[in-house]
């Protein structure tokens, strides 16, 4: 399962871990990402969306 939203396309991002003295090394920050149901294309299913996505509106939560 990748670490990417079904909806926009967001993965994890890499970048440098600096510490007080300036050394520096790799790190991973990942999106924040939830399950949900929620209707797509008119159909009910569960997906791995970004809590961007869920918050903007982006996709319609299934009505229990």
């Amino acid at each position: 399962m990748s670490n990417k939203c079904e909806i926009c396309g967001k993965g994890p991002m890499s970048g440098n871990r600096v510490s007080h003295s300036n050394r520096r090394t790799r790190r991973v920050s990942n999106p924040n990402l939830q399950k949900v149901k929620a209707v797509v294309n008119g159909t009910h299913k569960r997906v791995r969306i970004c809590t961007r996505c869920l918050r903007s509106g982006k996709v319609e939560k299934r009505a229990n």
